[in-house]
């Protein structure tokens, strides 16, 4: 059917599903790239910065730039399905496109950024709406001669304090207007540490707690302390000898003492468990083992000895954490009881706060949460109405346990090393509800494994994040939040999460208001009605055209040494009348993020169905709005969303949702990962990048000078008493437009200019080709049977394909310009998501790992779905049905449609 000359075809183990029925002769070459607007943006942004006003395309997500922070916040904290806010919801509904904010609040900035502004606001805390509870930012204005601002959400005004008094210029701006960061930057950081009425709440008493510490149980608000770490090892038989207890425990190790990732304000503590627990006194050099063997009534054995500061009692921690993976070898415990150890932890951690990291190798079978040996039966279950019980806990203790976990302010993760089945879908409800992290090793192999965990562990305890989190998305009148998507459990008008860090996004749906009310918000805070409350919502649903749309997150939190802040980000969005002007600025990574973490559990078939409806529904909505002149016969896609098809296509083909055979295990793994990913990774995650090793130019990353435009503001001033590591320029935002415009000023530096990916398909590759494949993952290289042995020669050491080292988990570092080029790419990747992944080698026709591989490559028929040329077909055709027969592309199911997480 093509014609290309180095065409490979399609294994046979990588087969799908065929279009039904007649469609034209499609040349692959020539159906819309997903690839090629990424590359475009990348390569503009390696040379320029983002402003971040108003009115401007945001760069994709997948590329590395630069933002100056003008008052509104970066995208890479916050990012809108449209850029251009519909001003009605009729407008929004004829457009399809899902109003969302895709919100990342701890993002991490490049080096080149200004730090995120701390701004101390003392026992008084920062400025406040006094209707809609709104944060002070750069888009208020002030009235009566600076006595009061307005603010540019509810537009109530609210008196100024004397301390925060200052007089106005002709401008009718504040004379310290460049001295306050809260008035020029639009993410900040208010410290308040010294207001009792923003700190976390000790949980209520209750009448029967299944874990007991002979600590006093205290009540009300709990001052801000430095988190702790307690580590909790399964050392049953599976633990021991598959190596997985030894590499958890050297990594810890050298987390603790050769990288010091820890903060120096935080404790440790050290925990065991296999049939019984066992606890550690590190204050005594002997760290003597407390067991206790009442799974039921867990009690901590001891008062404040289980938590130290690892540098204080190094030599004792050392000693342990060597002895552990030996000292239990002689015993054959093949039994855990994960959930009673979790909550000793609960037990051991009274008024802390604290992070559990455990690391877990079998299926809990004693004690709280025993779950049964036997797996249920899946294949019986997939695309039928039991499906959603392979998603949910086989034991409601494991819900009681995440509950308490939430309320004791405790963030759980998992390290799962299983060599059988496990019930993730059982265990992982603890880690989403705290809004812990999950790590998966499956048939842990140390020479492979233990690298990547050893990065992971330091990843956990080393990145941004707080604790104790309350976020809440305040929106102007006309607009209200909708729903949360996220890693944690939610109202529509609240969300309290034990943690939050610099690798997690969530999502909120938002739709237009024509309630007249002014409904009542429960508080994070709930008996402190001042910490947070609801917005005030207009009689209209109409916005004007005249002014901006604002959007305000903020996230209430303790930071990793103790201080209780709150992360306030603030976006305003130009509001438009047509419908051209909402699908010019739309934003496909948002709406991609949208359709991967919206949703409930249910049958895998009706969830592909249903992203199809909303893929043709929202080309649909561009067709009839924008491009209603043309033949229906012409598929019309609108420029931002080239590339929706392929990931509407890309989505249904990942592990929860591919129609081949899948274990529960990972289905449940992979939909912890999504709910949980920034769109960085997730867009990477659905389409892989792909690279032609074979083919990269001779200057390709290695450093070279490049000229970068970097912002300069000629009025800019400088605050090194505003706050701890505030001492950066004010760049004028939009109330500043007489103070001056940013220039531009070009610098020479040195840069690693990335090489472009290509499109992941057999088809686009060659048979003599070397390609490297990652999907945030794993990485993958394929090595072609023709391949020249130079080329391989240059990057393994050898030059013969038979002849290589397939079980290889590290790249060898050789004398070549190649093997220094592929260095440099993959340690780009490195730092870009913090992590290493797993390295797999896949030779054309001889290894079971180029099954992975062929997954992976989206565009083919491949995971039981169809090729990317055949879905376009049938998005094709949905969307004619309706131009030439009316109806709705739903056909009226969607409503009993749901999707897996």
């Amino acid at each position: 059917m093509y014609t290309h000359s180095n065409h490979i075809p399609q294994p046979p183990h990588s087969a799908g599903t065929s279009y039904q029925g007649l469609r034209p002769r499609i040349d692959p070459a020539q159906v819309p790239s997903p690839i090629e607007a990424i590359e475009v943006d990348r390569r503009s942004w390696e040379t320029r910065s983002f402003m971040t006003l108003p009115g401007t395309h945001a760069p994709l997500c997948t590329s590395d730039f630069t933002a100056v922070d003008q008052g509104n916040a970066s995208p890479k904290f916050i990012r809108m399905s449209t850029w251009n806010m519909p001003s009605t919801s009729r407008l929004a509904n004829d457009c399809h496109i899902p109003i969302v904010a895709a919100i990342q609040p701890f993002a991490e900035l490049d080096p080149s950024e200004d730090p995120v502004p701390i701004i101390d606001t003392g026992p008084e805390g920062p400025p406040r709406c006094e209707q809609c509870r709104a944060y002070i930012n750069p888009w208020v204005t002030w009235v009566a001669g600076g006595n009061r601002w307005k603010c540019n959400l509810c537009a109530h005004e609210t008196q100024v304090s004397p301390e925060y008094f200052s007089n106005l210029d002709a401008n009718m701006l504040r004379l310290d207007h460049l001295q306050r960061p809260e008035l020029n930057k639009g993410v900040i950081d208010f410290d308040v540490s010294q207001s009792s009425s923003y700190w976390a709440l000790n949980p209520l008493e209750t009448i029967s707690r299944p874990y007991y510490t002979p600590l006093p149980t205290p009540s009300g608000p709990r001052p801000p302390q430095p988190v702790d770490f307690l580590f909790m090892f399964d050392v049953t038989h599976t633990a021991i000898t598959s190596g997985f207890l030894a590499s958890a425990c050297e990594s810890v190790k050298s987390m603790l003492f050769e990288e010091m990732f820890i903060n120096p304000y935080s404790r440790i503590g050290i925990m065991t468990f296999d049939r019984t627990l066992h606890f550690y006194d590190l204050t005594s050099d002997l760290t003597p083992m407390l067991v206790v063997a009442d799974l039921e009534e867990v009690f901590a054995p001891a008062n404040d000895v289980f938590f130290v500061n690892p540098q204080e009692r190094r030599s004792s921690i050392e000693s342990l954490l060597d002895a552990i993976p030996t000292r239990f070898q002689d015993f054959v415990n093949v039994d855990s009881c994960l959930g009673s150890a979790i909550r000793g932890g609960l037990a051991t951690l009274q008024n802390h706060t604290g992070h559990i990291i455990v690391f877990q190798s079998t299926l809990p079978t004693l004690g709280a949460g025993a779950l049964p040996t036997t797996p249920p039966p899946e294949n019986d279950y997939y695309d039928t109405d039991k499906e959603k019980l392979l998603h949910a806990p086989r034991s409601p203790t494991w819900l009681a346990i995440a509950d308490e976990c939430v309320e004791a302010g405790i963030t759980v993760s998992l390290f799962l090393a299983p060599e059988k089945y496990m019930d993730v879908g059982s265990v992982s409800v603890v880690s989403k509800q705290t809004g812990g992290g999950m790590f998966w090793f499956p048939r842990f192999v140390p020479g492979r494994d233990s690298a990547v965990m050893k990065a992971q562990i330091s990843r956990v305890v080393g990145r941004m994040q707080g604790y104790d989190c309350d976020l809440i998305v305040r929106c102007s009148n006309g607009l209200r939040v909708k729903k949360y998507h996220g890693p944690f459990v939610s109202t529509p008008t609240q969300v309290r999460v034990p943690h939050l860090c610099a690798d997690t996004a969530f999502v909120a749906r938002l739709e237009h208001s024509s309630a007249s009310s002014l409904s009542s918000l429960s508080s994070p805070l709930s008996s402190l009605s001042s910490s947070f409350s609801s917005l005030s919502l207009s009689p209209s649903s109409a916005l004007s055209p005249r002014a901006y749309a604002h959007v305000q997150c903020a996230v209430l939190y303790t930071s990793v040494e103790g201080r209780r802040r709150v992360r306030v980000i603030n976006l305003a969005l130009n509001v438009v009348e047509l419908a051209g002007n909402v699908f010019q600025y739309a934003d496909l990574e948002t709406v991609v993020g949208y359709f991967a973490k919206e949703g409930k559990l249910g049958r895998s078939l009706l969830i592909r169905e249903e992203l199809t409806e909303k893929c043709a529904s929202i080309l649909l909505g561009y067709r009839k709005m924008c491009a209603a002149a043309t033949k229906s016969t012409q598929l019309i896609i609108p420029e931002a969303f080239r590339a929706l098809p392929a990931y509407t296509l890309a989505l249904q083909k990942t592990k929860p949702l591919k129609a081949r055979q899948v274990s529960s295990d990972v289905r449940n793994y992979h939909i912890h990962r999504i709910l949980s990913m920034n769109l960085r990774t997730l867009m990477h995650y659905l389409y892989p990048r792909l690279l032609a090793l074979h083919d990269l130019d001779d200057v390709i990353a290695l450093p070279q000078e490049v000229r970068v435009s970097m912002p300069a503001a000629p009025n800019a001033s400088y605050d090194t008493t505003a706050g701890e590591g505030y001492g950066n320029p004010s760049y004028p935002t939009q109330s500043m437009a007489t103070a001056g415009e940013v220039q531009e000023n070009y610098v020479t530096l040195e840069k690693t200019l990335m090489p472009s990916c290509m499109r992941a398909g057999y088809f686009f590759m060659e048979p003599g080709g070397l390609y490297l494949i990652d999907n945030e993952e794993q990485m993958i290289f394929w090595i072609g049977q023709g391949v020249n042995p130079k080329v391989l020669n240059d990057l393994f050491g050898v030059d013969d394909v038979s002849g290589m080292d397939v079980h290889m988990h590290a790249l060898p570092r050789l004398p070549t310009t190649l093997s220094t080029q592929v260095h440099n790419i993959i340690e780009q990747r490195r730092v870009q998501r913090g992590i290493p992944t797993k390295m797999l080698i896949a030779r054309q026709d001889m290894d079971a790992s180029e099954i992975e591989f062929s997954d992976m490559l989206v565009e083919d028929q491949n995971n039981g779905a169809m090729s990317y040329i055949d879905y376009l077909a049938l998005v094709h055709k949905q969307i004619a049905n309706v131009l030439n027969n009316g109806g709705a592309i739903s056909g009226g199911t969607a409503s009993i449609r749901q999707t897996p997480w």
